[in-house]
């Protein structure tokens, strides 16, 4: 099968007609032969897509023209190949939030953090007087994540604020940091810090990836692996496959000591799920991986494959 292009981007912005855009965006994908998502919302857009890599660029243009855009979409954009697109269809969706903060009156373009480039951000973090955090989840920090970085130990990126509110012992004039895996999160992340009063906040631009791309080994302060939500599901500092795969039921990843666990069992449960999840769930989750492994031995993905 013929590697296709897959590609990750978004970008802030005011975007009025949201459903003009949809509509025409999804036109656009649909009669260009891509699959995937994007996310439209008036904060701007979100998504992933695949398929010929000059049928993306393409969409690139089309939203450039559309929404007028000062930048190329493509530059910022995260690029991969597949043998196997993980998508089998197109959707272009509204939402409140392109990613979901519970703050959808927040605009990270009217105000920002300071954009700081991977060259830049080891001078940065070795500051003692920075105090860096981490915008991602507690599952994704588990295995990885920069030196003296806070873990908020959230669950999901809409109690990020609820983590905030309990860092009134922070002088809110002294220098913040923050990244995330792509940059989405610590660019709406510093806005939200900036609206309540801290003055000095700084975010990786591309964030993790961008950095691990960008900076040579001997200069790599990343400890650990970094989690990505695609089929690799994470990967090491110098951006090569990891070691972990992830658990169907609960989406954590899982290292190979846990994969030997008797509380492992693929695509049903793992140690850190087998406890919290019900029975009904689990004999659904044991139906479809029948399912996956049939299909398996008919060389085929099943239609249910779950993307990482």
């Amino acid at each position: 099968m013929q590697n296709v292009s897959i590609s990750s981007f978004y970008h802030f912005i005011e975007i009025q007609n949201v459903e003009d855009i949809r509509d025409a965006l999804l036109d656009f994908c649909v009669n260009s032969n891509l699959l995937g998502t994007i996310l439209v919302s008036n904060e701007g857009f979100n998504g992933t897509i695949t398929g010929e890599k000059l049928d993306i660029l393409r969409a690139f243009s089309f939203l450039e023209d559309r929404l007028e855009l000062n930048l190329s979409i493509s530059n910022k954009a995260r690029w991969n190949v597949t043998k196997s697109p993980p998508f089998r269809r197109m959707r272009v969706k509204i939402k409140k939030e392109i990613v979901a903060l519970g703050r959808e009156d927040l605009r990270p373009f009217s105000k920002a953090g300071k954009s700081i480039e991977p060259k830049d951000w080891n001078e940065l973090i070795k500051n003692p007087e920075v105090t860096i955090i981490d915008t991602r989840n507690k599952y994704e920090i588990d295995i990885g994540s920069f030196p003296n970085a806070i873990n908020p130990g959230t669950d999901s990126f809409r109690e990020f604020p609820s983590f905030v509110d309990e860092l009134n012992e922070i002088d809110k004039k002294k220098p913040v940091a923050m990244f995330c895996t792509g940059g989405i999160r610590c660019e709406k992340a510093a806005a939200y810090m900036l609206e309540i009063g801290y003055e000095d906040v700084s975010q990786l631009n591309g964030g993790i990836l961008n950095y691990l791309e960008n900076i040579e080994t001997e200069e790599n302060l990343w400890e650990g692996e970094c989690f990505v939500f695609d089929d690799r599901v994470a990967v090491d500092s110098e951006l090569k496959d990891g070691n972990y795969i992830q658990c169907h039921a609960c989406r954590n990843p899982l290292s190979i000591n846990e994969t030997e666990s008797e509380m492992y069992t693929e695509g049903v449960s793992c140690p850190k799920c087998i406890n919290k999840i019900s029975n009904e769930k689990i004999e659904g989750l044991r139906e479809r991986q029948k399912q996956i492994d049939l299909a398996k031995k008919r060389g085929e993905d099943h239609i249910g494959k779950v993307m990482k």
